[in-house]
């Protein structure tokens, strides 16, 4: 008995020790909380100037990069006394655009990185969900509410492969590219692309040299047929404009023009000029086709599957523009047209029409010697504070009359950086799905977001072509301000852990950027074909974007005069809106139908390959043209 009262009272005077312990505990942690939380707030604080003092660091590297570079150059100039040699323009207005410093003429290691999706969802408005990118495209969750299954299901189990390169001939081993595909060998840049390689590939497929000779450069046949055709009809090429007069060195004053918005609408507060650029949205539409050269190359392929890649490389070329062209086009007047007629030169014309102001959309149709492209053409914005993004709506569809193949795809997502503060600068992201309707193969593209810290490289594009059942036809990789290049799948193998080896063969180019002209910057950063899309021609309709007077003043540098014009050309808009909106309401006070506005050149009708109401092409455009009648178009200027 006496031994167990001594471990009872050796159990209270531990038990007793562990109380007071825990009580001593608990007042260290409520008396150190905040100092914890203090600390912890400073080390993020810390973190947070360490990275801003690393993006300064890159800043003050990139400056000293371009600095370095513009030197060298201006050397070779000085001792070549020419300025052909010069290479792209770089001005000290690029200190601001941090990217990674790339080694030229090394082969570089990237990652293939294709999901597939489980289901290709779009919301109520017809927004592509699976093509949103990383952050969803800014949609809120009200419009993810309700969305719509559009055609059949995706396979829901994801492909996982690596890659082998076939060696080439010359036994020059190349370094392994792993990703979710696998590995392959494709160079990063162009530059790191050896010249026996770039041989290899003119020789099997007669791309490299073809496209960079004739890859839509304005001024340049594209076509043997239509050169030699001209020759045989003794028509010379008609010689465009290769320049237009350079951008005035006009200040804004945010003060004028905050001190106009006062008690006006937000829909009736004039931007002046100053923002934009002497082209229209239908004009600057038209410049995807700028590269339109792929399409016919694509035309001429027997595989569908590599006429797959080459119609993904077109869909990349329309973002090389841009890089460096950060003022918005003019916002087309309902009913304003724009045509192009390249057909002596570049071997196709387009047409297109701003069928819709509230929202805006607009309407293309284009037609080259073996293919025929069309659009309707929206967006729906999401500012952010600091960025801004522009979500494209609408669905572009391409056809060859002769395979019968059927390709529709939508565009990625745009983001405009450093909207309040900084340069601005673009950078596309998001997933892009091209569906080949006719025999049901696909082609996924990723266009990876640029961030500082991430070990991807700026503006990368990767991609990969799979057929029906389910097979990787063709891998492709580049960027979309440079180039894209293809390998073609020769055998999948299934290796350790039933991972498939895909083994290809060397890369080919199918698309390079023709860099734009040295002096570009001083005419808002156009190439060759955007100083030639507004040039002036006889014969073209009424309502043509080169006849609009205020694009046309700022084009000449009378920036005044033009910003007086647009608010009179808003104006007649209005007016002419507020016009039809009381017919509108007069009618139905009096029980008898009212034709809303319809567009002189497309009309409204389902789809039949989506189901959605689109605007075609009615056709009769260049038959007007042809006999210079243009009675049905309206007077949208003044």
């Amino acid at each position: 008995m006496k031994g167990v009262n001594e471990r009872a009272t050796l159990f209270r005077i531990t038990a007793n020790a562990m109380i007071n312990a825990c009580e001593e505990y608990l007042k260290l942690a409520q008396s150190q909380g905040h100092r914890w939380q203090r600390a912890l707030s400073h080390e993020h604080e810390q973190r947070l100037r360490l990275e801003e003092m690393v993006e300064q660091l890159a800043r003050q590297h990139s400056y000293l990069e371009i600095a370095a570079r513009k030197e060298a150059e201006n050397l070779n100039l000085a001792l070549s006394q020419t300025a052909a040699g010069a290479g792209a323009s770089v001005t000290s207005d690029d200190e601001e655009e941090f990217e990674d410093a790339v080694e030229h003429h090394l082969p570089v290691d990237f990652e293939l990185e294709i999901p597939v999706p489980r289901v290709h969802r779009r919301t109520a408005s017809g927004i592509s969900i699976t093509s949103m990118g990383s952050e969803g495209a800014g949609l809120d969750d009200e419009d993810l509410e309700d969305f719509n299954y559009l055609d059949q299901p995706l396979r829901k189990t994801s492909i996982t492969a690596s890659v082998i390169t076939m060696k080439p001939t010359d036994g020059k081993p190349r370094p392994a590219i792993t990703g979710a595909f696998g590995e392959f060998s494709v160079p990063k840049r162009s530059g790191s692309c050896g010249e026996d390689l770039q041989k290899k590939g003119i020789q099997k497929q007669k791309l490299a040299t073809d496209l960079r000779s004739s890859a839509s450069a304005p001024g340049t046949p594209m076509h043997a047929t239509a050169r030699d055709n001209l020759l045989v009809a003794g028509k010379p090429l008609r010689e465009r404009r290769s320049e237009i007069p350079d951008r005035p060195n006009h200040s804004v004053n945010l003060w004028s023009i905050m001190k106009n918005c006062i008690g006006k609408e937000l829909s009736k507060i004039p931007m002046p000029v100053n923002f934009n650029e002497p082209l229209s949205m239908l004009q600057r539409l038209t410049e995807d086709f700028e590269y339109a050269s792929i399409l016919d190359m694509a035309a001429r392929c027997s595989d569908p599957h590599e006429q797959m890649a080459y119609v993904a490389a077109f869909t990349v070329s329309s973002y090389s523009t841009t890089t460096n062209r950060t003022s918005k086009p003019f916002n087309s007047l309902l009913g304003e047209t724009y045509e192009c007629d390249r057909r002596d030169d570049l071997g196709w014309r387009a047409i297109s029409e701003q069928v819709s102001h509230h929202p805006p959309a607009a309407a293309m149709y284009t037609e080259g010697r073996e293919w025929i492209c069309y659009q309707e053409f929206a967006m729906s914005s999401k500012f952010r504070g600091k960025y801004l993004n522009i979500i494209p709506l609408g669905i572009a569809h391409l056809e060859f009359p002769r395979s019968g193949n059927h390709y529709t795809w939508r565009k990625v997502m745009t983001t405009v950086h450093n909207i309040i503060v900084g340069k601005l600068w673009i950078d596309q992201s998001g997933e892009m799905e091209i569906k080949n309707h006719t025999t049901k193969d696909v082609c996924r593209l990723k266009y990876y977001a640029y961030s500082y810290f991430s070990r991807e490289a700026p503006r990368k594009v990767t991609g990969a072509v799979i057929d029906a059942q389910g097979n990787v036809r063709w891998v492709l990789s580049g960027h979309w301000d440079d180039q894209v290049e293809a390998a073609k799948v020769l055998e999948s193998i299934t290796g350790k852990d039933n991972k498939r080896v895909l083994e290809t063969g060397p890369p080919t180019v199918l698309w390079k950027r023709i860099l734009p002209p040295v002096q570009n910057s001083k005419i808002f950063n156009f190439t060759e074909l955007a100083v030639q899309l507004n040039e002036p021609e006889a014969a073209v309709a009424p309502t043509d974007s080169r006849h609009r007077p205020d694009q046309r003043s700022m084009e000449a540098g009378k920036w005044t005069e033009a910003n007086e014009l647009k608010v009179q050309l808003e104006d007649k808009q209005r007016a002419n809106r507020r016009q039809r909106e009381a017919e509108a309401e007069e009618a139905a006070n009096e029980g008898r139908p009212f034709k809303p506005y319809e567009p002189i050149w497309f009309r409204k009708e389902k789809d039949h390959i989506t189901g959605n109401l689109i605007h075609r092409y009615k056709g009769n455009y260049w038959e007007c043209k042809e006999v210079n009648d243009w009675s049905i178009c309206p007077d949208i200027y003044l």
